[in-house]
């Protein structure tokens, strides 16, 4: 006969369906427990983002050197004039045209799914960051699009077959999706960092702007080449609307 010791093992919860899913119903102290393990992988993998995003910081840098023409309401413009004036531009591939899916009366629904998520612009234009898109189609046809889709607020041009080529965003029907980054000296534009494929699926938050332009949050606890612009925390952050008009 075994011995007994006195202690009552503890039971896992019995697992109950609930609304068609399976879960284990457990008290209030052995939810919090849970809770905590969670909590330390989630901080461990915070702290993973910020280490890559610091990697992306030190990635080398490429100088464009074609003379790439885009189309705004203004008419014919260079890629530096793009960057509005800021130093650093996030530029998205929005597939767009004859060769995609819902032609001509809507665009890629991926690429629109992302433009819907984007944040409010005010907060990337503060920390000197321009957000735009480009696609390969007559400039009539984007202003179409914006209008139908409520996209006045973002930056929208007509780009070319060759530009996306070189910032390699084209697949074998020569119009794909993707999101580059750039920085401006001068007169001089340089490629900084490619993101693609599911790689998109996180960006859209101010947070996700920060984490991939050269630059980055601008903050003194960020991992970033010398030279780099940093200040306090939290400190700049405003209300849309509220910020410097020479940023927003």
């Amino acid at each position: 006969m075994a011995r007994k010791t006195g202690k009552s093992r503890s039971r896992k919860a019995a697992p109950a369906r609930i609304g068609g899913v399976v879960r284990r119903i457990v008290t209030p102290a052995e939810w919090r427990r849970a809770r905590a393990a969670i909590t330390a992988k989630e901080k461990a993998h915070m702290r993973r983002g910020d280490a890559l995003a610091a990697a992306r910081r030190r990635m080398p840098w490429m100088k464009m050197g074609a003379e790439y023409v885009f189309e705004d309401p203004r008419g014919r413009v260079k890629l530096v004039d793009l960057f509005e004036g800021r130093t650093q531009l996030v530029l998205y591939h929005f597939m767009f045209g004859a060769k995609v899916e819902g032609w001509p009366e809507f665009g890629c629904v991926g690429c629109s799914f992302v433009a819907d998520q984007i944040c409010h612009l005010d907060h990337i234009h503060a920390r000197d960051i321009t957000f735009a898109m480009t696609s390969t189609v007559p400039y009539a046809d984007i202003v179409r699009m914006r209008a139908r889709m409520g996209w006045e607020r973002l930056p929208w041009y007509a780009g070319s077959e060759q530009f996306n080529a070189d910032c390699d965003v084209a697949d074998r029907l020569g119009n794909s999706f993707g999101l580059n980054v750039f920085y401006c000296d001068g007169a001089d534009v340089y490629r900084t960092h490619f993101v693609a494929r599911r790689g998109i699926e996180a960006f859209g938050t101010a947070w996700s702007f920060y984490d991939v332009a050269p630059l980055g949050r601008q903050e003194k606890w960020q991992d970033a080449p010398a030279g780099s612009p940093q200040g306090a925390p939290y400190v700049w952050w405003r209300r849309h609307g509220q910020y410097d008009p020479k940023s927003a």
